[in-house]
């Protein structure tokens, strides 16, 4: 047994022989803390059981069955369903649903074959009990283990043999093979390459749940995030009740689906057509507030624009937004200075997208700055109005990806009139929706104003 001593960044996992005060690799400050290490003379098991190549054409279960969880946007995010042997990550902010959405799908999940284990590290079984009554899970089959030792989780999992496994939270096990605290960079990386090699060896697929920073980021992401197979985030606004699951990385599936839930009294429950949500409290008769279609994953959003623009009291103009980029409006607010010719040097602009969501697509640049424009002369747009494009800095409205595929979703939720870039690679045909092509910002103002 060896015992030596180094310091860790608990934010990215680099390890220095002495104390530094910045950390050389992601630049933060006073985030290496002291660890002892201690490794035992052991060797560890591997992914291969006789550790020889496979020839490619000799591997089976190329075309394996996917699990269903039955939460249908928790499937669409995953990319159809639970691969067998998968490592999924889920992270997201203290209370904003991760325990809630696990303990929902392991409640689904408990029905098939093996039934599904829940280690919880930071809840007491009679504690995950009361949640899961408020949550109405009446799962027979599902497992409760409240254990923070990987000693005692890795021998429970291998004995009942379950068909799932979640592990809540990541940060609260540890290994004896460390002597750092539970939560650090070093018992992260050691417990998560434990449960990978579990896993993989065993084809059980294994949740894990993981809290995250006060800047937002996953507690030790390139610890975490490269070793699992899939990382989904949850995020959504404490003021709105709306949720979205996002894929960061995903083996197995696309990185851009999105899953929309409700959080309700009863639990999370899934939001099946998003977009009529969001626009369900739109005010009509207004300046400044309009539609845009953004494409998350393979599915058009339909989301409010709102903005507003009014004279500043200070010497220099403010540019405040929630939920898309502020670089970006600035970027959209010279452009309607320098070639549209509106003054808006001593205005302050606010812009807003409604219901929580966050959009950072180019796609909607171009309703950015109808919301801007239309704020600050005051005129009203036609509420039945979605817009459509990119803004280069020329002025010129370029392209955008799946145009089609956005007015259809606009059409079918009663829009008439869709102004997108003109010079489509495809006509786009779609009844009941006017559709009105534009080249320059200019002449989107003069078409729509």
């Amino acid at each position: 047994m060896k015992t030596r001593t180094i310091y860790t960044c608990q934010k990215c996992g680099y390890q220095s022989a002495k104390w530094l005060g910045k950390c050389p690799d992601c630049t933060g400050w006073n985030t290496l803390i002291e660890e002892a290490v201690t490794r035992k003379e052991q060797s560890r098991p591997g992914l291969s059981s006789d550790g020889g190549p496979t020839p490619f054409g000799d591997v089976t279960g190329a075309a394996e069955e996917r699990t269903v969880t039955g939460i249908a946007e928790f499937d669409r995010v995953l990319g159809g369903g639970l691969v067998p042997g998968s490592l999924v990550l889920i992270g997201g902010a203290p209370g904003i649903g991760k325990s809630t959405l696990v303990l929902q799908a392991m409640d689904r999940l408990a029905g098939r074959p093996g039934g599904a284990l829940y280690v919880s590290g930071e809840e007491s079984a009679r504690q995950i009990r009361l949640r899961g009554d408020r949550l109405s899970v009446r799962a027979e089959h599902l497992m409760l283990l409240a254990e923070t030792s990987m000693e005692k989780i890795i021998p429970a999992i291998e004995r009942l043999k379950p068909g799932v496994v979640v592990v809540d939270s990541i940060q609260t096990v540890y290994t004896d093979a460390l002597e750092s605290a539970p939560g650090s960079v070093s018992q992260v990386r050691e417990c998560a390459g434990k449960l990978m090699t579990l896993a993989k060896g065993s084809g059980i697929p294994v949740f894990i749940v993981g809290h995250v920073t006060k800047d937002g980021s996953l507690a030790g992401p390139r610890v975490l995030e490269h070793m699992v197979d899939t990382v989904l985030y949850f995020e959504g606004d404490s003021g709105h009740p709306f949720r979205i699951l996002r894929a960061i990385k995903n083996r197995f599936g696309s990185t851009n689906e999105i899953g929309v839930f409700e959080m309700r009294e009863e639990g999370l429950v899934e939001v099946i057509n998003p977009s009529e949500l969001f626009l369900n409290e739109r005010p009509e008769g207004v300046s400044g507030s309009l539609v845009v279609a953004a494409m998350e994953g393979s599915r058009p959003l339909l989301v409010e624009l709102q903005a507003l623009v009014t004279g500043t009291s200070f010497a220099v103009p403010r540019r405040t937004t929630i939920g898309v980029d502020p670089n970006r409006l600035a970027l959209l607010v010279a452009v309607l200075e320098k070639k549209v010719g509106l003054h808006l040097a001593g205005q302050d602009i606010f812009l807003n997208v409604a219901g929580g969501v966050r959009i950072s697509e180019p796609a909607a640049d171009l309703g950015m700055i109808m919301a801007v424009a239309s704020s600050h002369l005051d005129k009203v747009v036609d509420p039945r109005t979605v817009v459509l494009g990119e803004v280069g800095l020329a002025g010129e409205v370029r392209r955008i990806t799946n145009p089609e595929l956005r007015v259809r979703e606009a059409a079918k939720l009663g829009f008439t009139r869709c102004v997108l870039p003109a010079g489509s690679p495809r006509k786009i045909d779609v009844p009941g929706i006017e559709l009105v092509e534009v080249r320059s910002v200019e002449e989107a103002l003069e078409k729509m104003m």
